[in-house]
């Protein structure tokens, strides 16, 4: 097994740090990705951070994580976690974990927040903790 970990961002996680602070913080994204790069090395993990707006990368990026034998995914699919069907076939098609990621709490926002696609097939689901859900995410992947 690799010690690979990708953490996938989804759209509007590049806004983070100025994006809606009363919900999400004021943590960048580039914090985040710091954060975890010193978490995973006293892990012995390497991360490999990204981002995209666009459901299809994130799709492709899940596939590349499976061909190369990644540890697992975190995975912090925005808003497509309410709507893309593409990425819960995704997560379902390959055998690397995934675990969902989340800043807030969505089940103590908007209703249609409380539906999630990629937890369908996530291996498990960590939200609530602002930045440290990463890190949280980090440490399960770790022990997976």
């Amino acid at each position: 097994m690799s010690n690979q970990i990708f953490v996938l961002n989804g759209p509007n996680l590049n806004l983070l740090g100025t994006r809606e602070p009363a919900i999400y913080g004021s943590t960048t994204l580039a914090d985040i990705a710091a954060q975890l790069e010193v978490r995973a090395a006293e892990l012995g993990l390497a991360v490999d951070v990204r981002q995209s707006n666009h459901e299809g990368t994130l799709v492709d990026w899940i596939h590349e994580a499976q061909a190369i034998g990644a540890r697992a995914v975190l995975l912090n699919a925005g808003a497509y976690t309410h709507t893309s069907v593409a990425l819960l076939d995704a997560i379902k098609a390959v055998t690397v974990p995934v675990i969902e990621v989340h800043l807030s709490n969505p089940h103590t926002r908007e209703e249609f927040r409380h539906v999630s696609f990629v937890g369908r097939a996530a291996r498990g689901t960590i939200a609530g903790f602002g930045a440290r859900s990463y890190v949280l995410a980090l440490e399960a992947a770790a022990a997976l």
